[in-house]
Formats: C-alpha cells, structure tokens, sequence
C-alpha cells in the first residue's frame, strides 16, 4: 500500500511524492489523514530551510498538527473504524531526568512528530495514510470537524502558555492583558486566555485582518501598531498599565513595547521564537518583570481535545484556507501571506 506525501528537500522545495505505508503492528493504527495545519515552524522549515540551530538537513515530511480517521487497528486497539482524532506529536521517553522530575516536556530523548530537530529527522503527518502508536491518539465526538481537530497542537501550545501564567499570576479575572501578534497562535492563546477568565484583553499586530478575527473571537481592544504607532503609549503610563504579556511575535518592535507598557513585577509569557535579539535589560531589573518561556505541552493536549469536543473554545474563526495535498506548495506559499491568511490547512485523499 502506498500513501502519498509533502516533503520538503529544502528551502522552497517542497515535492508531493509517493512511498509505502508501514506496516501495522500491535498497539497502532493506521489512519487516514484527514487535515493539516502548516505551524510556524512548518513556516520555517519551507521558507529559511529551518529557525534558529534547527535546519533541515535531509529531506522530512511535514507536519506535525493533525487529525485523520481510523483505517485499521493493529493488535489489542479497540478504537472503532471511522473514529475521528487528533495525534499528539510529542513522545517523551519517560526514562530520563526530567521526565522522572515530572517535566517530560523537556525530556532528554524527546520525539516529535515532524520535527528536524533530531537526525534522522522525525517524519511528519502531512500524507495520505499514517500509522502511529494509539497511545498517541485522541478521539473527538462525532460533531467536530476535521479541520477543527486539527487544531488539537497548537491549542494545546497555547493552554500550556497560559497555565505558565496562571502559576506565577493565580486567577486571570481582573489582570489587564496584552497579546502582541494576531496570527493563529496569538489567537489560541486569547481563547485561552478567555477561557481561563481573562476580561480586559487587548490584541496588537500589523495587519487589520488579522486583527478583525481577534475581535470575533473576544479582544476588549485591537491595536494595529503599524497604522497607530503610537497607541501603546497610554499604557506606558506609572511605570506601565498592563499585568500580563503574552509575546506571540518574537519581533524586536513588540518585546520592546511589552517591557515598555508592563507593570512593576509583571509578567511576560514568551511564546514566539526567533534568533537572537537585544532586550532592555534595565527594564526587566528596574521593573523586577518575571519573563518567562513556554514550549510545547503535555497534559495539555488532552485537554485541548476536550476544548475542542465540546466547543468550550471555538476557534473554527482562526481557519482561513484549506488547501488539498497535491496543492501543497501553494498552501505553504498562502500560508506565509499574513494579509491573506491565518491558519492554512492541507486536506488529503
């Protein structure tokens, strides 16, 4: 049996080839995929050939936020055919130092779907027919779309980004919010957030369309920093008005902008990456900032699989274009157009 998928050889050479499916073995599935996002990092990957001291330095397939539906179980699954789930892409090794410590989002030996981190590089999802271990699947209720379960990742991101907050600021309610950066993960993180009890939050980016879903989907305020430059200055008023910062952006203007506008003793949550930068250092020790990084996830995703189950967080908003394999150059292309796009998702046979 043979599946078809996108794989990238480089910066922009992205090819659909065809090659065999794996063979099914005890304790897997087989799934037929059903949708795709192209992440940030998929971004990357295509655009740079890879972010940071990640390159892509054999060929990978995509993708690593996906939904599919059972096509075959191997021995001792009882997932029923047809059954719609999302697929964790993180596999911790449960051996290693920080796994035993409890934190297995930093494991030693970690494995991720899609990932160019480790050589061999860890293959994607972005293919027709993919076998992976059930232990890795979550199921949905049969009124969620496929496309909103291939949201499970980047929410779960984003959860994760707000319980890094909620541990060091305790309750939402009543804390004065900034999310710099519009794109999908900035807006997972603001229906996380407002799940979570946030009120007052405001959004900023530089374009307005991404701006408008930010209202839809809750935003108290949006800003677009590149027609009003000067809007943020309000909030740099007694040392800062703003409790809270999510940074989704990782550019130079916004981080500058968080240290302006954030309270004495505030907190940053960095979620955005990028290469080195400068940062106000006498920002951070004058105003005593908590800045804190948040990667990835773990008992996260399961509750994202919740969220979306159940609609508790509707994010269908944030899917702008869906796109089918064969036309995955063009997706990618789409993808990387902010005036035109938010989350750009691949369909397969």
């Amino acid at each position: 049996m043979r599946t078809r998928v996108a794989r990238l050889y480089g910066a922009r050479d992205l090819r659909v080839e065809e090659q065999e499916v794996a063979d099914l073995a005890a304790g897997e599935v087989l799934l037929r995929m059903a949708a795709g996002g192209i992440c940030g990092s998929d971004l990357h990957y295509y655009q740079d050939g890879g972010f940071g001291p990640v390159r892509v330095r054999e060929p990978i397939i995509a993708g690593h936020e996906a939904a599919g539906r059972v096509e075959a179980v191997g021995e001792g699954v009882s997932l029923p055919l047809g059954t719609l789930v999302a697929v964790n892409p993180s596999q911790p090794c449960g051996n290693c130092d920080y796994c035993a410590r409890g934190l297995p989002i930093h494991c030693l030996d970690m494995h991720f779907i899609g990932s160019a981190m480790r050589l061999p590089h860890e293959q994607g999802m972005f293919r027709d027919l993919f076998t992976v271990p059930a232990k890795q699947v979550h199921a949905f209720p049969e009124t969620t779309t496929e496309a909103e379960a291939a949201c499970a990742e980047p929410l779960a991101v984003c959860l994760h980004a707000v319980a890094q907050a909620r541990a060091l600021l305790g309750d939402l309610a009543g804390r004065r919010i900034l999310i710099s950066g519009a794109g999908p993960i900035g807006l997972l993180v603001l229906a996380a957030a407002r799940h979570a009890g946030a009120e007052d939050v405001i959004v900023t980016d530089l374009t307005d369309a991404a701006l408008a879903r930010a209202h839809q989907m809750g935003a108290g305020q949006i800003i677009n920093v590149a027609t009003d430059p000067d809007a943020l200055l309000p909030l740099q008023e007694g040392k800062g008005q703003i409790d809270l910062v999510f940074d989704c952006s990782a550019a130079a203007p916004a981080l500058r902008a968080a240290f302006a506008v954030i309270r004495p003793r505030g907190v940053i949550i960095q979620v955005g990456v990028t290469g080195d930068m400068t940062i106000p250092l006498n920002a951070l020790v004058g105003k005593e900032i908590t800045w804190r990084g948040s990667q990835r996830f773990h008992e996260e995703f399961a509750e994202a699989v919740a969220l979306i189950g159940s609609r508790k967080v509707d994010l269908r908003a944030i899917i702008s274009h869906s796109l089918p394999l064969e036309r995955a150059v063009e997706a990618f292309e789409l993808a990387g157009d902010r005036s035109l796009a938010c989350k750009v998702q691949l369909t397969f046979a």
